[in-house]
Formats: C-alpha cells, sequence, structure tokens
C-alpha cells in the first residue's frame, strides 16, 4: 500500500476516532512486547501492517507466519510512520487487534479477588498507567465507569505497555452496573468488600485489611471519588502523606494502595505458611 487510500483511512481514524474504533470493533497497537503479550494471550489478531520494503526481524518474521488468521498488509515507510503516530522511523509491524466484549464477567472473581474501579477518567495516559500497575501487582481487572477516556486510545494502549492484554479492562455506563456485578459475586459466596480511595478517609491504607476479596475505587483525577460511590463504599481509605502535596494523581494513588494490597497478601501468605508448618 503506497497511497492514502479507503483502507488507510479507515485504521488512520481508528486513531483519533473512539466512535470509529467502537463501530469497527478494532484498535491498533505497535511496539515487540505488546504484540507479543497479545499474541501469548490469545487476542484476535484481525490485520498485520508491515513495512513492504525493510527486511524484516525474526520476531516480524515469525510473527506474520505464525498468525495465519490475520491478513498482511504492506504498506510504505511513510504511511506506517503515520499510523504509528512517529515522526521519525516507521514502527517495524503495526497489529489491528479485535476489541472485546465490554463484559464485567471475564473478570475472574474468587476468594483472592483484587479489582479497580476508575470512575470517569480524563486522561487515557492515567488508565493505560493504571492497568500497567493492576497487572504488575496481581489484580484481576479493571472497570472504567461513566463518561470517561477510552481504554482502547492510543495513549492508553501504549502507557499500559502491554498489560492490556494481561488485565481484563471492562468500560459501564455506572455504578449501577458494577454494584449488580458486585452483589450477584456476593450471592456466589465471594464477600467483596468495596473500597474508596479519598483525601477525607476515615482509615489510613496500613490500617485496613486489604487481604480481603477487595474492589478498589479510585475516582477522576480533578474530582476524586463522586458522591455515589462515596456512598456505596464500605470503607472510605486515605493515603497518609508527610510533605506539602495536598494529594496524589490518580494513577500514582492507585499504584500506591495496588502495592500495599500486594504488600498485606505476600504478608499474609507468608504467615499462613510458617503456621501450616
Amino acid at each position: 500500500m503506497s497511497s492514502r487510500n479507503a483502507r488507510f483511512q479507515v485504521w488512520q481514524a481508528l486513531l483519533g476516532n473512539r466512535n470509529k474504533r467502537q463501530r469497527a470493533g478494532e484498535f491498533l497497537v505497535q511496539g515487540v512486547r505488546p504484540i507479543s503479550v497479545a499474541v501469548e494471550r490469545g487476542w484476535p489478531i484481525r490485520a498485520l501492517i508491515y513495512d513492504a520494503d525493510r527486511p524484516m526481524s525474526r520476531w516480524a518474521q515469525d510473527l506474520l507466519r505464525e498468525q495465519r488468521g490475520a491478513e498482511r498488509v504492506g504498506m510504505a515507510a511513510d504511511l506506517l510512520a503515520e499510523l504509528g503516530e512517529k515522526e521519525e522511523s516507521a514502527p517495524e509491524v503495526i497489529a489491528v487487534m479485535e476489541m472485546p466484549a465490554d463484559d464485567l464477567d471475564r473478570i475472574h472473581v474468587d476468594q483472592d479477588f483484587l479489582g479497580v474501579v476508575f470512575d470517569r477518567p480524563t486522561g487515557p495516559g492515567n488508565i493505560g498507567s493504571i492497568i500497567r500497575s493492576a497487572d504488575a501487582f496481581g489484580a484481576d481487572g479493571l472497570i472504567v465507569t461513566g463518561h470517561a477516556a477510552d481504554v482502547y486510545d492510543p495513549k492508553s494502549v501504549r502507557a499500559s505497555t502491554g498489560s492490556i492484554f494481561a488485565l481484563p479492562s471492562v468500560r459501564v455506563p455506572s455504578q449501577r452496573e458494577v454494584m449488580e456485578w458486585v452483589a450477584k459475586r456476593r450471592t456466589e459466596g465471594v464477600p467483596i468488600v468495596v473500597v474508596g480511595t479519598d483525601e477525607h478517609g476515615t482509615v489510613d491504607l496500613y490500617d485496613h485489611d486489604l487481604t480481603q476479596p477487595t474492589l478498589l475505587l479510585i475516582g477522576n483525577e480533578t474530582s476524586g471519588l463522586s458522591a455515589a460511590w462515596k456512598d456505596l463504599a464500605d470503607q472510605l481509605v486515605r493515603i497518609p502523606m508527610t510533605g506539602s502535596a495536598s494529594s496524589l494523581n490518580a494513577a500514582n494513588a492507585a499504584t500506591a494502595v495496588l502495592s500495599e494490597a500486594a504488600r498485606q497478601r505476600a504478608h499474609s501468605s507468608k504467615t499462613d505458611a510458617a503456621g501450616n508448618a
């Protein structure tokens, strides 16, 4: 492909137009690690776009050979650079990925459940950063609620550094869908505790038991948790801070809470193991 034909324009629109991504059920991904994680996790690849004139690395050769169900499209380097949103050099391969359904049942729930709700985020980069942290600290999934930036925005996909393919990330309209899902899980025997983060929380983060099945609530970057989510939370916790900063940004706050949850759970496992020895 050497011209900005209709096919190219469709793919280009996926970068900046959320509605077109949603209608097509597709989004673009670049980079060895993100594409490799997607392949490892079995995500459907609809097309692989590559530089038609550039010798391919062994990784790219293997990818194109093994992904037999994906369409292969050779493209001029300058056009590939546009799709890769790079001014100087084109990525070696861009994958056109199939978007999964926004189904909360994609998120696995058991007695060790740890999930994150990000309410009305405005920055797609923050979504990707929280996905990355949630994956790193062993969470089971991310739920994005309300009028929000898009999980599949290129900035979110890049910020997740491939974790978007390892961690189920689901978009829902409101708190109602989440709480109905939580109620169903509770009736099935998993006593999920809904824990909100708020600078005016009544309990310090380190004093709250995060070894229980837990759904963490992270609020909007500017206004924090909505009044509705505060009312629905079983507990509001605050992150103790001693410096001059009055608050953390959403991604940093989520990382702090997830890290503490992972620490508590690791300590609990060691204590249980010692007690059973």
